[in-house]
């Protein structure tokens, strides 16, 4: 199968979804000048025109507000936010608006939006450009979001995404950009929701997503050697999460660890700490684990940001103090 960068792969779900479907249009700061930050829409002005590819003010507020408007009109936006970090100007258009508005009108109408936000900690880029952001969605009823970790998933992912009738928030890690996998040539599509057992194993469950992944499997590598065998679930999608996914898991393996680069306190992992302890604590050997960053805005200092950051090696170390 061919290789293809994460980036890459987004391009080309936008590509087909456009083609397919003439509603779909997507708009944000410097994409159509630009092409993207990180390439992700370079070419798509060219070939489908600047009404369907729209360079914007600097205004998330406007960006995700028009967005929403244009999904109640029929159309099926993408919205970038060139970073997560700036979700927070919006956070009314999303949490209050586009989270509630086919509820609040007993589904007469559908918000069919795509929120685009590259997150995580890349260059020294510091606390307003390096977070990750996800469980504060993940707390909003009427989202989904999703956090692909590798191009097949990115591809996928987000043309289920597009698809979806329902608002999305796309997480799209921004250390993967670059980074290739293997993609298939023909149509395919990653469902939203479901979770995928990376790695079998039998004597401990790592839970993670997007980045995070990279350091869950070699943390798996460095325990393998160390005679522990350890099963690594991506959840790929965090609302829903794919509880039957988890719990099989953890019923088999009777240990868990959650791994995440977003500030642990009050993260995604919590979440899953606390749903396996009310319904799956009879399975557990041992305490639940939750690896994720400090409690401090992320350091622009080369040593601090990497001193920040979860490792594989953290994360091997702890699951070992398991047994």
């Amino acid at each position: 199968m061919r290789e293809i960068t994460f980036s890459q792969a987004t391009l080309e779900a936008m590509d087909e979804e456009m083609t397919r479907d003439d509603k779909v249009f997507v708009m944000g700061e410097d994409i159509a000048r630009q092409g993207g930050i990180f390439g992700q829409f370079k070419g798509l002005p060219q070939k489908f025109g600047y009404e369907r590819v729209k360079d914007t003010p600097i205004t998330e507020t406007a960006i995700v507000g028009a967005a929403i408007g244009a999904a109640l009109a029929g159309m099926r936006p993408v919205a970038d936010m060139h970073f997560a970090d700036f979700m927070g100007v919006c956070m009314d258009e999303i949490f209050n608006q586009m989270a509630k508005i086919r509820y609040m009108f007993g589904g007469q109408t559908t918000v069919p939006v795509v929120v685009r936000a590259p997150d995580g900690i890349v260059n020294q880029a510091a606390a307003q450009h390096s977070q990750s952001i996800e469980a504060w969605f993940l707390h909003i009823p009427g989202l989904k979001v999703v956090t692909p970790s590798n191009p097949y998933d990115a591809k996928g992912l987000l043309k289920s995404a597009i698809r979806d009738d329902n608002p999305v928030i796309y997480f799209e890690n921004k250390v993967l950009f670059s980074r290739s996998g293997p993609v298939p040539e023909e149509e395919f599509l990653v469902p939203i929701g479901k979770a995928r057992v990376v790695k079998e194993g039998s004597d401990v469950t790592i839970v993670s997503y997007s980045v995070m992944m990279l350091q869950a499997l070699e943390a798996a590598e460095i325990l393998e050697k160390e005679g522990i065998n350890a099963e690594v679930i991506d959840l790929r999608t965090i609302s829903p999460i794919d509880r039957e996914t988890i719990l099989t898991s953890v019923a088999k393996t009777k240990r868990l660890s959650v791994a995440h680069e977003a500030v642990k306190t009050g993260g995604v992992g919590a979440e899953i700490a606390a749903m396996v302890a009310e319904e799956g604590i009879d399975y557990l050997d041992a305490p639940i684990l939750r690896f994720g960053a400090p409690y401090t805005p992320i350091p622009f200092s080369p040593p601090l940001e990497k001193a920040y950051r979860v490792t594989a090696r953290q994360i091997a170390e702890g699951i070992k103090g398991m047994f």
